[in-house]
């Protein structure tokens, strides 16, 4: 088994077990997310390739187990599935557990902080195409949700984002060389701006993010669409 299989069994492991919780009933919600995760998914999957093909990024051999889907390894393609679920499987937490939290004006600051930081570095780095691309798409994805159709349910997202920051680092540290002689997923210096939090470009707070928000937004829209309601 290679290391970057054991992180993805490591960040599905628990979220995936404690979907039967009584509280939350997190497997209800399986139908809602199944579209999101494969949509998203794919979307990312092929700006992936595209990334990897081009050396904005790639990946180091010997912490794979060398299965291939074109450029990408294995482990990568069901990153995309797995960090999502996870994140959505927290989303879900927060609201059983924290139905009364007031987020409006959290959420105002963080849309507003994402949003003005995203378009900064994109217009200070048109050159480089990680952080050009990572930052905008939040940017316009917060700007178009949040501040366009203003979203209540943004608030809660944010709470997650922030909640999940903690494994979020972890798991990209791990990736990014925190703990190896060698990134598993390394970047080309060309392609990002250069600061790190320890191991881990700055772009990759806005790349999981802009992954993760769409998912949630179509998760909500499905919900509404096909009629949940709570308790059901």
């Amino acid at each position: 088994m290679s290391l970057y299989a054991w992180i993805i069994i490591g960040t599905i492991a628990g979220p995936f077990a404690l979907s039967f919780d009584k509280k939350v009933h997190f497997y209800k919600f399986f139908k809602y997310l199944a579209p999101p995760l494969l949509g998203v998914g794919i979307l990312f999957i092929l700006w992936d390739e595209f990334f990897t093909r081009n050396q904005v990024w790639g990946f180091t051999p010997k912490y794979l187990m060398e299965i291939y889907i074109g450029n990408l390894p294995l482990e990568e393609v069901l990153f995309f599935l797995v960090v999502p679920y996870a994140c959505v499987f927290i989303y879900e937490v927060l609201q059983a557990y924290f139905p009364k939290v007031n987020l409006i004006r959290f959420a105002h600051l963080f849309a507003f902080s994402f949003t003005f930081a995203g378009l900064f570095f994109a217009m200070m780095n048109l050159e480089k195409w990680y952080t050009v691309s990572a930052c905008s798409l939040t940017a316009l994805l917060t700007i178009w949700l949040y501040f366009i159709n203003k979203k209540k349910w943004y608030g809660y997202f944010a709470f997650t984002y922030l909640v999940a920051i903690i494994p979020f680092l972890i798991v990209n540290g791990i990736l990014t060389g925190a703990i190896t002689d060698q990134p598993v997923v390394w970047y080309s210096e060309m392609h990002i701006m250069g600061p790190r939090i320890y191991t881990i470009p700055v772009e990759d707070l806005f790349y999981n993010y802009a992954m993760l928000l769409p998912v949630i937004a179509i998760f909500e829209y499905l919900k509404k669409k096909w009629g949940y309601r709570k308790g059901q």
